[in-house]
């Protein structure tokens, strides 16, 4: 049973770079470098909100990751209510597609809901869901994943073989350390994880990505 909140109550939530110190920060829907081609509704800050519960289990996965070599590098995590209603009315009623040959090349706009790339109601909104990849502390550069983050497409499936084996051992490092972790994966994005037992399982929440949204 997840705890009673309101969705514009940010107390039971932490400012992710606070807890995971080491952690990458390339926050793309604060960017104009995301699948609908400019700043998402919602994101004041290029900065990751996480839950308490949340943000301490992704800092265990970073510790044992950087035994490994390896930083977390982190896209998008809390993503407010405000955000996914404009993915929602981009999808039925806007006819731009200039971001179409970066994200989905091979779909029409309106197929990335029917196929599950784009949630009506996402679990990111109740703040315990993460999208991040590894990077190479050696080279400084992202591991090889065999998909950019965003490609909706069967190539982001976490299970898909058209990839090589290196590229799909990568994405075996941070499924099973993830999972080992805490987190759930979803079939169609080798990228997201949420907390499997996270504290807010029935709150969608709106306040805004920012610093100041968590000392109101």
């Amino acid at each position: 049973m997840g705890r009673k909140a309101l969705p514009s109550d940010a107390k039971g939530f932490v400012l992710l770079a606070d807890y995971v110190p080491h952690i990458v920060q390339e926050i793309r829907y604060y960017s104009t470098y995301n699948f609908i081609g400019e700043r998402i509704d919602g994101y004041e800050e290029p900065c990751a909100l996480l839950t308490k519960e949340a943000a301490r289990a992704l800092k265990a996965v970073s510790s044992e990751m950087i035994v490994r070599g390896y930083r977390l590098k982190v896209f998008d995590a809390y993503r407010p209510v405000t955000a996914v209603k404009q993915f929602i009315l981009w999808g039925i009623e806007d006819t731009d597609i200039r971001m179409k040959p970066y994200f989905y090349p091979d779909l029409e706009k309106q197929e990335l809901f029917a196929r599950g790339y784009i949630a009506k109601q996402s679990s990111h909104s109740r703040g315990s869901a993460v999208d991040l990849t590894l990077l190479d502390m050696q080279t400084g550069k992202e591991l090889d994943m065999g998909s950019p983050f965003d490609l909706f497409s069967p190539l982001s499936h976490p299970d898909c073989r058209d990839i090589t084996e290196e590229q799909f051992e990568n994405r075996m490092i941070l499924r099973h350390t993830m999972i080992r972790n805490g987190f759930a994966p979803i079939d169609c994005e080798w990228w997201h994880f949420a907390l499997a037992d996270e504290p807010y399982p029935d709150t969608y929440f709106t306040f805004p990505v920012s610093r100041e949204a968590l000392l109101k």
